[in-house]
């Protein structure tokens, strides 16, 4: 490790697009990409001034990175949707400060694939437990009181746990395609009760005169993706303080220019699905499908289900999409499709006593947790294999 040379960056832009690309792959989800992170840095969206400061760290040899770790320096805890109000209280009680703090994630995108990106051929564990060292010289010098780590990639989390890291289990709704191939297949899995609903809460919106077209790929341009800006403000202004309104339209027009293909968007129309009532944003990979921001002109009934949930889904079915995950929250998910699935966030304190208190308390909260996914899990209305729980 002596000829390499640790470095933090207060922008993604101080690390060339082809280098992060050699470390994080061709075929990364669309979340850690460099175009992705660069677009919210560059938009206004995830800056200081927001309570995020980019300080990504870069292991290079020479004049090329071999390692990089996305991470923010935070200053609250909005947009990670992993709640630590606990952690938070703890470190009042104990009389410290807990932010900032130290966050690694893809900003407000709570998406499973959290890791370390390695090049191809290093010894991984090394580099892993070197960049920790430096993570933790960087945190205890600066008085950081924690690092956290957060929708851990699970090929990942045993290299990051054997070198010290300490695991939270959370818990995240997810679709998947199973043997499927069609919407009718997929209502075949509900018991009758469901299976009826559901076909209520569809016709409700067709009652409405409201067609849904997905729109992708070369359908987008620069007005769309404005136009689903504007939908995303219109819905966190209904909520008020609680709204959390993180992104910049600049951000959706980047989207426009370098993620057509990645991007779609669920046109709720009464003619031209280019001049819609309502709207929900998606990000897909061939493989995945993530739930991102809706937003309607109209209150309409059923219509979130139908543009963020049943729309999806269909198309995703037509493409032989292998998941969905529609986003954080919502009881409401776990009738029409989503099954309760464990991810995990891993974290290092810096203060002895508050680890040892949180390292003591996690077998026990990890283990509430586990009950709580099984529990919800067999109340489902339709079919679905039980997710694998380890710890």
């Amino acid at each position: 490790m002596s000829s390499l040379r640790a470095r933090w960056h207060r922008s993604i832009a101080e690390i060339p697009e082809h280098q992060w690309r050699a470390l994080v792959g061709n075929d990364a989800i669309p979340f850690y990409r460099w175009s992705w992170l660069e677009a919210l840095e560059r938009s206004g969206s995830i800056i200081p001034d927001q309570g995020w400061q980019p300080l990504h760290l870069g292991i290079w040899r020479d004049d090329t990175p071999i390692a990089v770790a996305p991470l923010y320096l935070k200053g609250h805890s909005y947009g990670e949707f992993v709640f630590d109000q606990t952690f938070a209280r703890l470190a009042g009680d104990l009389g410290l400060r807990y932010y900032p703090k130290l966050l690694g994630m893809s900003p407000v995108s709570p998406v499973l694939g959290y890791r370390f990106h390695i090049r191809a051929g290093e010894d991984e564990a090394a580099l892993t437990a070197e960049m920790l060292r430096v993570i933790d010289l960087f945190c205890e010098q600066n008085s950081i009181l924690s690092c956290n780590f957060l929708y851990v990639d699970p090929l990942w989390r045993p290299v990051a746990e054997a070198a010290g890291c300490a695991a939270w289990l959370n818990q995240q709704s997810l679709w998947s395609r199973g043997d499927d191939r069609s919407f009718d297949n997929y209502l075949q899995g509900f018991n009758a009760n469901q299976r009826r609903n559901i076909k209520r809460e569809r016709k409700a919106v067709a009652k409405a005169g409201l067609t849904v077209t997905p729109l992708t790929g070369e359908q987008l341009d620069l007005a769309l993706l404005k136009r689903m800006h504007r939908f995303y403000e219109q819905h966190c202004a209904r909520w008020g303080p609680w709204g959390s309104k993180y992104l910049e339209e600049g951000f959706f027009e980047a989207l426009a220019d370098v993620h057509r293909d990645q991007v779609v968007l669920f046109s709720a129309h009464r003619g031209d699905p280019r001049d819609p009532v309502a709207m929900s944003m998606c990000v897909q990979d061939g493989n995945q499908l993530w739930g991102r921001y809706w937003g309607s002109e109209e209150v309409i009934d059923c219509l979130h289900f139908e543009v963020c949930y049943y729309a999806p889904i269909e198309w995703a079915l037509q493409r032989g999409i292998d998941s969905f995950d529609p986003g954080a929250g919502g009881s409401h998910k776990r009738r029409r499709g989503f099954v309760a699935r464990p991810h995990v966030s891993l974290h290092r304190w810096y203060h002895p006593r508050m680890d040892g208190l949180i390292r003591a308390w996690l077998p026990k909260v990890n283990a509430l947790m586990e009950e709580e996914i099984q529990a919800i899990n067999a109340e489902l209305p339709f079919k679905a294999d039980q997710p694998t729980l380890a710890l």
